[in-house]
């Protein structure tokens, strides 16, 4: 049995019988033998089901939403902005999938000869609970397009997000047996990743879990694409403009309640300007509104379950058992839901909690440098390597240091965020492969050479 619980207030929102082992069995066959008819489909009838999927997100926006809201706690405007930008992504993909799946002709003596993409197959998509919409969009619409199916197995605080998606799918017209969610146990993730009807695995969500799945994808010698976590350094230089990075700074630490892998987490500021940036954001944090995650104007819901907020607070203690100085929040609020406030750590050192490891929470760390030779030295003193932003006036001398900082994505003088429009991905323990632009739509395809000899 799978509970939904509303992070909001503790209480029990639903329950959903566990999918058994022949339920899973005909998922995976229907699959394979739908995704063999949906191959062969040209990719403009393919796009015909982005195009409806993305009709029938932005249909259903409200009530997508709010489910999203009330199983994992995201406020409500930003849950509607997640659902929106599902139909965008699918919309990108049906506008620009045939240009990029198209063949490439190779100059050579064979002159016919070309690189072509053919898809690989029925992909297991195993995704998380801070995005349950964005993240399965994110991978299906270049997916499909390119003419695979997929298996969606989501996080198991989700389920009624996972099977909305079912419905979205069954809506839009896809074909019978295509995609599939998945009610299951982690425990059994193992046994389909070796099904031989799976070709292809993409995982978003923890190091931890990235290294066992990988491992088993590895052993099953099949193609993973892993997103996992992320601890962003947001660097502010001397020469930034001060408050427009402090305003951005509140929004990339504290949106979906600072629960996101590429939540800005690690602020690395210039001793000269530090002072001055810390009074800015602390006045930004102050005027966060913390409340029912239903209402519009609430800028801080619940955490999505209560044992990430307490480890979370445990961060925060070991951290300020290190030596750092606190400047806001710093406890639970208490009381029903799982709510832990806007919460700022001045003077962290590389020793501590709060800048070793991930904080996936509405925790900022407040680092001290003293000068951007230094700030791209502890941007880089992370097993992570997933996205950086990067603030000062001088966007030549960015350039320069973006090709320092060692993550998938540099944001100079913005908010890192992923757009449909640009490959997303991390390096080192963030994990490999890409989402999202052409490269995304080449991850589960077979890059086939072609070559044309003359005729005899």
């Amino acid at each position: 049995m799978i509970v939904s619980i509303n992070p909001a207030d503790g209480r029990e929102l639903a329950r959903h019988a566990l999918h058994d082992d022949a339920h899973v069995d005909r998922a995976l066959g229907a699959a394979k033998a739908a995704q063999a008819a949906w191959r062969k489909v040209p990719v403009a009838g393919r796009c015909s089901l982005l195009t409806a999927m993305a009709r029938v997100l932005r249909a259903g926006k409200a009530r997508y939403a709010a489910m999203i809201t009330r199983e994992m706690g995201k406020p409500i405007a930003e849950a509607e902005a997640e659902i929106e930008k599902c139909a965008y992504n699918c919309d990108f993909y049906a506008e620009n999938a045939a240009k990029f799946l198209a063949d490439e002709p190779v100059a050579s003596n064979a002159s016919e000869s070309l690189v072509v993409f053919d898809p690989l197959g029925v992909v297991l998509a195993i995704m998380p609970w801070n995005y349950p919409f964005w993240q399965f969009f994110r991978f299906a619409a270049p997916a499909l397009a390119a003419g695979n199916g997929a298996i969606l197995k989501h996080a198991n605080n989700v389920p009624q997000c996972a099977l909305a998606i079912e419905e979205v799918m069954k809506e839009a017209g896809c074909p019978e047996g295509l995609f599939a969610a998945l009610l299951i146990e982690p425990s059994k993730v193992a046994g389909i990743i070796a099904d031989e009807r799976i070709a292809a695995v993409t995982l978003t969500g923890s190091t931890e879990v990235g290294a066992i799945v990988a491992a088993q994808a590895g052993k099953a010698l099949k193609k993973q694409v892993l997103e996992l976590g992320g601890s962003d350094p947001f660097i502010v230089l001397a020469d930034a403009d001060l408050e427009a990075a402090a305003k951005v700074a509140v929004k990339a630490r504290y949106v979906n309640v600072g629960q996101s892998c590429v939540n800005a987490k690690r602020f690395i500021v210039e001793e000269a300007v530090a002072d001055r940036f810390v009074d800015l954001f602390l006045e930004g944090v102050a005027a966060l509104k913390i409340g029912d995650p239903m209402e519009r104007d609430t800028d801080i819901g619940p955490m999505a379950r209560e044992n990430l907020m307490t480890g979370l607070h445990g961060q925060v203690e070991r951290t300020l058992a290190a030596g750092a100085t606190l400047k806001a929040g710093g406890k639970p609020l208490g009381g029903a839901g799982f709510y832990y406030p806007p919460t700022v750590l001045d003077n962290v050192t590389p020793d501590m909690a709060a800048f070793c490891e991930e904080t996936f929470g509405p925790v900022a760390a407040i680092i001290r440098v003293k000068d951007a030779a230094e700030a791209v030295t502890l941007a880089n003193q992370t097993e992570f390597g997933l996205g950086a932003a990067l603030w000062t006036r001088d966007t030549g001398r960015a350039h320069g240091l973006a090709r320092q900082i060692e993550a998938g994505a540099v944001f100079i003088n913005g908010m890192v965020a992923s757009d449909p429009r640009y490959p997303f991905g991390g390096i080192k323990r963030s994990g490999y492969g890409r989402e999202l632009g052409v490269y995304g739509i080449r991850e589960f395809v077979n890059i086939k050479t072609v070559w044309v000899g003359p005729a005899r």
